[in-house]
C-alpha cells in the first residue's frame, strides 16, 4: 500500500532551531531542479546543502535514526544508502515562494535511487502562512502537520508540492534515501 506516515516530535523545538541558525548563516543558494535546472515557475526557494556545512554534522546522524526506524515500521523499502546531501530549504513570502507538484525520482545517476523522501517541518507553524507541504498518495492530497520537528515520509515516486508562502517563511529540511531502482 502507498502511504504517507508522519512521526511527530522527530525533531526537538531546539535543534529545529539551531537547523534554521545553520542555514541563515551559511550562503544560500537558489533553489534548483533534478540536473541542476532552474523553473521560477515551478520552484522558489533558497537552500543550503548541509554536507557544505561542517557544524551540520550530527544532522546526518539524526536522520539516520529517523529513516531507519520509519522505513523498518512502516516502508520496508530496499534502502542502500544516502547518495545526497541533506537540504535545507527556505520559502520566503517576498518571493510567495513555493514548488509545484513534483515527483523526487528524476534522471540522473542519484535522483534515479530515490526511494524515500522525508521532509521535516523546521518552523513553527505560526511563522508562516501557506506553505503547506502536500502529498498525493492517491486520488487525495494528503497535507502534513505544520507541527515544528514533525517529519513526513512518503515514496519518493509520489506527487507532492509546497503552496505558495503568503506571509513569513516556512523552513524545512529534505533528504532522500536510496536503494535498488523501483521494479
Amino acid at each position: 500500500m502507498i502511504t504517507v506516515h508522519t512521526e511527530a516530535q522527530a525533531f526537538s523545538t531546539t535543534e529545529c532551531e539551531t537547523i534554521i541558525d545553520i542555514m541563515r548563516n551559511a550562503e544560500a543558494r537558489d533553489a534548483g531542479l533534478v540536473g541542476q535546472n532552474r523553473d521560477h515557475n515551478l520552484r522558489r526557494a533558497d537552500v543550503v546543502w548541509l554536507d557544505d556545512v561542517p557544524e551540520a554534522s550530527w544532522v546526518m546522524d539524526r536522520i539516520v535514526d529517523i529513516v531507519r526506524v520509519a522505513n523498518r515500521n512502516v516502508f520496508d523499502f530496499d534502502l542502500r544508502e544516502f547518495a545526497e546531501s541533506p537540504q535545507v530549504a527556505r520559502y520566503g513570502a517576498e518571493r510567495q515562494g513555493h514548488f509545484g507538484w513534483h515527483s523526487d525520482i528524476g534522471e540522473g545517476s542519484a535522483a534515479g535511487k530515490r526511494k524515500l523522501t522525508m521532509v521535516a517541518q523546521l518552523s513553527p507553524p505560526e511563522a508562516y502562512h501557506g506553505g503547506a507541504l502536500e502529498v498525493q498518495p492517491s486520488a487525495n492530497v494528503t497535507t502534513a502537520p505544520r507541527t515544528q520537528g514533525s517529519v513526513t515520509f512518503f515514496p519518493s515516486f509520489l506527487l507532492h508540492r509546497v503552496t505558495p508562502v503568503t506571509e513569513g517563511e516556512r523552513y524545512s529540511l529534505t533528504i532522500w534515501a536510496h536503494g535498488p531502482v523501483f521494479r
